[in-house]
């Protein structure tokens, strides 16, 4: 999927099709994720369906749940699912950018074998 350090840089068209590859990857994970939310708090809590979208976006979001939690297996899943929220935002994050950050380690790489390419080795101590 990704060009090795000894293969040149892909165009900025091929990169910009990269992340969209990968950002579109990473709304799907976060899509999947918000309707598993509001499915969870639909059942368990009995909320209605926009209630249910509004907690699990809440929590995906980072800002906690908005209805109070009425039933045991209401709360415990609200406990789970804001740690697995946490979990889907690092890695929504690390796929967006994984592509950036391959590109500019790439880069940086390529400048460096240049460098050394351009830079004449001494000749070794004890050769004639």
């Amino acid at each position: 999927m990704y060009e090795r350090r000894t293969e040149p840089l892909i165009s900025r068209a091929a990169f910009l099709r990269r992340v969209a590859l990968h950002a579109g990857a990473a709304l799907a994970l976060v899509g999947v994720s918000l309707l598993a939310g509001m499915v969870g708090y639909h059942v368990l809590e009995g909320l209605s369906w926009l209630d249910s979208f509004v907690n699990a976006s809440m929590l995906l979001g980072g800002m906690g749940p908005v209805a109070t939690l009425q039933t045991n297996g209401g709360k415990l899943f609200a406990g789970l699912y804001a740690l697995y929220s946490g979990m889907v935002f690092l890695i929504a994050v690390g796929v967006v950018f994984a592509p950036v950050l391959h590109r500019f380690l790439h880069h940086f790489h390529l400048e460096a074998d240049e460098d050394d390419s351009a830079t004449p080795t001494p000749p070794s101590k004890g050769t004639a």
